[in-house]
């Protein structure tokens, strides 16, 4: 855990996160060949505090949870309530997390009741709304 403080250290310090941050991050993660559910929560608070995380910390985080909640192959109710409070805790849900619920389903080789009503519960949620952005 003190290498990953160390690097969100930087990322914060930096206000992104670049690529020496990803590798960083990925050998930090699985040193213990799985991400622990203590490297995962650290995860997830960093992805929160990440203000627009770019499209391969994105890829990061979400394999690295599927690979936390699927270590077994299967998600249980513990599981899926640490998933809800990580992906609807404020009530609202983003289209990522819509995506990556889908793919974690079709992952998973047995879903937990729980879990179903996770998914069902967050596909009714309305989508983000974003605006646009001119870009330049």
């Amino acid at each position: 855990m003190q290498e990953l403080r160390r690097i969100e250290q930087d990322i914060l310090a930096r206000g992104r996160v670049d690529g020496d941050h990803l590798e960083a991050l990925r050998l930090a993660l699985y040193a213990g060949g799985v991400v622990s559910r203590p490297a995962a929560d650290f995860l997830v608070e960093l992805h929160k505090r990440v203000g627009h995380p770019n499209p391969a910390f994105e890829h990061l985080f979400y394999r690295a949870i599927t690979d936390h909640v699927l270590t077994d192959g299967r998600t249980d109710a513990e599981e899926a309530a640490w998933l809800r409070r990580m992906l609807i805790g404020d009530g609202t849900i983003r289209d990522e997390g819509r995506k990556f619920l889908h793919e974690l389903k079709g992952e998973a080789g047995h879903t937990s009741p729980e879990f179903e009503a996770l998914f069902a519960e967050a596909m009714k949620m309305p989508p983000e709304r974003r605006t646009s952005r001119s870009g330049g």
